[in-house]
């Protein structure tokens, strides 16, 4: 058997093992619908869906170093119905880590920085639902925590879910 010959046979060989596995590193994007359910400040507790309808779009790309770590940058629109009027009311820049905590588990820490003026850091548990090979479907809670432009600081809990690809 010539060279040639051995060299295609292992290439023949090792390519299915090559192909399936993941190369990093590795970049997904990914688009999803937040509901902040209740917002808590020293001064007031607010609900979505009672007091008001509030709804944000997060969409990003995430840059996994590996399959433990990575980085990720958000945007999200966020608009507010209340009283029969509706806007964009805010849009957030939302970098961060990726941590995979494995079986389907991750945590991403963000930093916040909001066209309202407020800033602070959002941690989110994140739970892939149903993975496929072109697609993910996730869901997650994100707890914002912001301060600033002359408000009290709150806490918020949130549920997001979205397709990643």
């Amino acid at each position: 058997m010539s060279f040639k010959h051995l060299l295609f046979l292992s290439v023949l060989i090792t390519s299915p093992v090559l192909l399936s596995q993941t190369v990093y590193p590795k970049v997904t994007g990914y688009f999803g619908i937040m509901h902040p359910l209740v917002s808590l400040s020293k001064d007031q507790t607010n609900i979505n869906f009672r007091d008001y309808y509030a709804v944000g779009f997060p969409t990003g790309i995430n840059i996994w170093k590996n399959e433990k770590i990575g980085f990720s940058f958000e945007i999200v629109p966020n608009i507010k119905d209340a009283q029969g009027t509706d806007k964009v009311t805010n849009l957030l820049f939302h970098p961060g880590v990726l941590v995979s905590l494995g079986k389907g588990y991750a945590f991403a820490g963000r930093a916040a920085f909001e066209t309202s003026g407020r800033y602070g850091f959002t941690p989110v548990f994140n739970k892939t639902i149903i993975k496929n090979k072109t697609c993910s479907y996730y869901a997650a809670i994100p707890l914002p925590v912001r301060f600033g432009n002359n408000h009290p600081a709150s806490f918020t809990i949130g549920f997001q879910f979205g397709i990643a690809f």
